[in-house]
């Protein structure tokens, strides 16, 4: 593919005098897991459903696998495995006759990758549906999104109802996909989920982007977490001289939030207080999340 798989620009979308989407940018490169995060009503839902050509887009540039969704729908969906967050299904249908059916309404099928995933989900696809728990509806969906040989999957909350083994086999099939060269525009609000399986995230709040790139680059803009563990009289006398750092001390610990540039300078400072047991850690996801949200919010 020539192209990137997903490619928005200034994409506007109102529903009357309401703006859902405010000039939105998102871009899925060929073989990633682009991770896509906002609170609920950021417009993440909307942003797919213009992108699966169920919403027409009110203004902005939209391609899905070079193709516009919003004159073409018909032709973007066969090639998109796509996994809803709410899960509905033929409750009178076996699990093996709605991916029968998912397969036929697709036209293509690749039957020995969906019997591999029935065995490494654990999957009984014999039984019918109205039986599944909440976990075994999403197998169904997964299994067909996976298993269907489509170069894009797109997957809002696709491990909600999994246990943590299932989950694992998730991940482990993600990366398969992308190792074949499929890509992966990841919605969740499970932000370990998101950090452990995407290299890229676009952050949005309220219809408008926060904060899209590399999770490398974005956790670049986030501050470390410091910690130093020493006596409470060493502590004290840290936590003043760090206070324009916000410093939290207690049980034996100090834990401040450092930005990177300001870092050497820190332990610096830490260094010649005489404490030795220091640890640095790289911002998380979350952090990355909540400071930039919190940021948009005022």
């Amino acid at each position: 593919m020539n192209t990137d798989p997903v490619e928005v620009r200034d994409l506007t979308k109102t529903f009357g005098s309401f703006t859902a989407l405010d000039a939105v940018d998102l871009t899925v490169t060929p073989g990633s897991v682009h991770g896509f995060l906002g609170p609920n009503g950021a417009g993440k839902s909307t942003t797919i459903r213009i992108l699966l050509g169920l919403y027409r887009a009110t203004s902005g540039h939209v391609r899905v696998l070079g193709l516009d969704p919003g004159t073409h729908p018909a032709q973007v969906t066969r090639q998109v495995s796509y996994v809803p967050g709410d899960v509905a299904l033929w409750p009178n249908l076996t699990g093996a006759q709605v991916l029968d059916l998912l397969a036929g309404l697709r036209g293509i099928r690749d039957e020995t990758r969906e019997r591999q995933l029935i065995e490494r989900f654990a999957f009984d696809p014999y039984k019918k549906v109205r039986s599944y728990s909440t976990g075994n509806r999403q197998k169904v969906l997964l299994i067909a999104a996976l298993a269907a040989p489509t170069p894009l999957l797109v997957l809002d909350e696709p491990t909600s109802g999994l246990d943590p083994l299932m989950e694992q086999v998730f991940h482990e099939c993600v990366r398969e996909a992308t190792a074949t060269g499929r890509s992966v525009l990841l919605s969740s609000h499970i932000l370990a989920e998101v950090e452990r399986l995407c290299t890229e995230v676009t952050i949005v709040s309220d219809g408008r982007v926060v904060e899209s790139g590399s999770l490398q680059r974005l956790r670049h803009l986030a501050a470390m977490t410091v910690t130093v563990q020493a006596s409470d009289e060493l502590l004290a006398a840290l936590a003043a001289d760090l206070r324009d750092h916000a410093p939290k001390h207690a049980d034996g610990r100090l834990v401040s939030e450092v930005e990177r540039d300001r870092l050497p300078e820190v332990l610096a400072r830490i260094a010649a207080s005489g404490a030795t047991e220091v640890t640095v850690a790289p911002a998380s996801l979350e952090s990355l999340f909540l400071r930039h949200y919190a940021v948009a919010a005022r």
